[in-house]
């Protein structure tokens, strides 16, 4: 399917890839309609921060994807819905596992009601290389056993199966997209990378962090949102799920090594237990094998990790970008 001039629904538009994807379509020539998560105080999330140009040609609906009728009405009509509205943060899953299993399982069934409901050509779930665990061979591909390491990971299996069950069931054409490690301008405070930069850009004499050994597949988000929309263009895709990573790892504290030096910065690294996921719980390495991808739609990553790094590192100097950030607390 092209996308081009077609109606599509973008869930989670509020956030950091939801927002880059729904900018991506846009400019694309789609006729983008971003939902995005009600609040009082009227805040669009991240795509407050796109030029006015482009966000007027973007209609943006404010609901909650827990509430099937809210999800059901942004949905009519769109040729194609993007799913990427859930919760995401592994640490605070210890705390409110309730939450995610609420936000990411039902969810994703009221997103997959309203897709068979109104006969939606395609949908794209978004998974997560967090569903595999610790890699028991590398590099992943989608046959690898799925192992719920935490209550996220847990939620977001169980959100896959609820799409593939609707796919054996229904026929609903749908793919399950599953990336790997994403970065980039507009991610939260809770991931790594915007951790370590932002710690830096206050000229802290020590990086605090969790564990440093884990590795992980690092991805610059046009490259993932590019493979999103490659998927949902891609007939043979449907009933599939599909890894999109770069096929490349490297250490947490190879990572900081690495933005150290493009920032010109030297900082002690302090590994706190308090940042650490439970022994168990941490997934020691995640790498991409992106075979699937490559040859159902001949997508490949454009950006390598140091230039990605690089436009991040910038996207983080504009300090107008920073309300929010909060680099001396640890956001979980």
């Amino acid at each position: 399917m092209n996308l081009k001039n077609r109606k599509v629904l973008v869930t989670g538009a509020d956030g950091f890839i939801g927002s880059h994807l729904a900018e991506a379509l846009s400019d694309g020539g789609s006729d983008v309609t971003a939902f995005v998560f009600y609040n009082s105080f009227n805040s669009w999330g991240w795509l407050d921060t796109l030029p006015k140009k482009k966000l007027d040609k973007i209609r943006v609906v404010a609901g909650d994807v827990r509430d099937y009728q809210s999800v059901a009405s942004a949905a009519k009509g769109s040729d194609c819905i993007f799913h990427l509205a859930a919760l995401i943060g592994i640490p605070f899953s210890y705390d409110a596992p309730g939450s995610y299993v609420e936000t990411n399982i039902k969810g994703t069934l009221n997103v997959l009601q309203a897709a068979r409901k109104h006969g939606t050509k395609r949908t794209v779930v978004t998974s997560t290389s967090e569903v595999y665990g610790t890699a028991l061979y590398a590099p992943i591909d989608e046959k690898h056993p799925l192992q719920g390491q935490s209550p996220y990971s847990a939620s977001k299996i169980g959100a896959d199966k609820m799409a593939e069950s609707f796919y054996r069931s229904f026929g609903v054409p749908v793919t399950t997209a599953r990336p790997f490690n994403t970065y980039g301008p507009r991610q939260s405070a809770r991931a790594i990378i915007p951790t370590v930069i932002t710690q830096l850009m206050e000229n802290k004499k020590e990086v605090r962090v969790g564990s440093v050994h884990p590795t992980r597949d690092f991805n610059y988000v046009s490259d993932i949102c590019a493979g999103f929309i490659a998927l949902a263009g891609c007939d043979e895709a449907v009933g599939k799920e599909v890894n999109i990573g770069s096929g490349q790892e490297i250490s947490i504290g190879g990572l900081i090594e690495m933005i150290m030096e493009l920032t010109g910065t030297d900082a002690a690294v302090v590994s706190e237990k308090g940042r650490k996921r439970p022994k168990q719980s941490e997934v020691e390495r995640l790498l991409c094998d992106n075979t699937l991808i490559r040859d159902l739609t001949g997508w490949e990553p454009k950006v390598s990790l140091q230039a990605g790094l690089r436009k991040t590192i910038e996207w983080f100097k504009d300090k107008n970008n920073l309300k929010g950030y909060k680099a001396g607390l640890y956001n979980v």
